[in-house]
């Protein structure tokens, strides 16, 4: 899914010299999971009130063909004025050494700040980060909170680029890529009940997680949904209403026409009689349990 609105934007940067150019293959998409997500609005809700931004590593993996799979980070100490800024690299060592030893797959892809704006401050970040993933190309994500009026809530991503012949610090370019948000099928309940709104959200507490038998219900209802949805679109289509969509419909049957061909062999005869035969036996069960309770009263009147 989508982060944040498309953008064509390249946001020029004037800093300092020693820009680090590294010749890795350029990153072609980012795809960001919910730990990571969730562990940077953490570190932003505790931070300081005279900081506008907060920064940190994203660490992940990489594929051949250019996607960057981001999957944890963690903040790192900084400090912003208008003369300078100052990032405590040792503290940014230290820590991923730690995490390196729980999780020796996942290696520093780039860093995160928040926020929506580039200054020249992050291009130097930039560069301290292109030295630590070198020789591979390093991603900025920023995301905005949406905490500022005006202003959506999104994550985008960036690589960094020199221009010009003779590459120069000041020449750094902060270039879009697409990027979204994955996450895995033993995520989706903790993802529903974050968020989900209370219908009284001004009131609301927190309850426990819901049992396994009501996220079966909500999944149920959220299937029954999809399908009336995919009804009603194809009676649209049948109609003439609205103008059939070849990509949709080779996708549905795709999803559907393997469900089809197994009814035809009578895969739904098969699955009756399994649900008939153990319905008889629960019947069953539950006679010889009335039974035995009626011996027993007559044995002890």
């Amino acid at each position: 899914m989508p982060l944040g609105p498309p953008s064509s934007a390249l946001h020029l940067q004037n800093v300092a010299p020693g820009f680090i150019s590294t010749p890795g293959r350029t990153p072609t998409s980012v795809t960001v999971h919910p730990v990571a997500l969730f562990s940077i609005l953490d570190y932003y809700l505790r931070r300081n009130d005279a900081q506008d931004r907060v920064i940190g590593t994203l660490l992940g993996t990489r594929s051949e063909n250019g996607e960057v799979d981001v999957r944890s980070s963690f903040a790192v100490l900084h400090s912003e004025t208008a003369e300078q800024v100052a990032v405590d690299m040792e503290y940014h060592r230290t820590m991923y050494d730690l995490h390196h030893k729980v999780n020796p797959k996942e290696v520093i892809v780039g860093w995160y700040s928040t926020g929506s704006n580039l200054n020249t401050y992050s291009a130097l970040i930039q560069n301290f980060y292109s030295q630590e993933t070198a020789p591979h190309q390093a991603i900025h994500l920023s995301i905005n909170t949406g905490a500022e009026e005006g202003q959506q809530a999104g994550v985008k991503a960036f690589v960094g680029s020199p221009v010009g012949v003779n590459p120069k610090p000041e020449n750094c370019v902060f270039v879009p890529i697409p990027c979204e948000l994955r996450f895995n099928d033993a995520e989706r309940s903790g993802l529903d009940l974050l968020t989900s709104t209370p219908a009284n959200a001004a009131n609301a507490t927190f309850t426990n997680p819901a049992s396994d038998l009501e996220l079966l219900e909500r999944s149920l209802q959220e299937v029954s949904d999809m399908l009336d949805r995919v009804l009603s679109y194809v009676q649209s289509v049948l109609s003439g209403e609205v103008k059939g969509d070849a990509a949709v419909g080779r996708y549905l049957m795709d999803a559907l026409g393997p469900s089809t061909e197994d009814l035809e062999k009578g895969e739904f005869n098969s699955h009756l009689q399994d649900t008939l035969m153990v319905s008889y036996l629960a019947n069953l069960v539950r006679s010889q349990a009335e039974v035995s309770a009626r011996l027993a009263l007559v044995k002890a009147s």
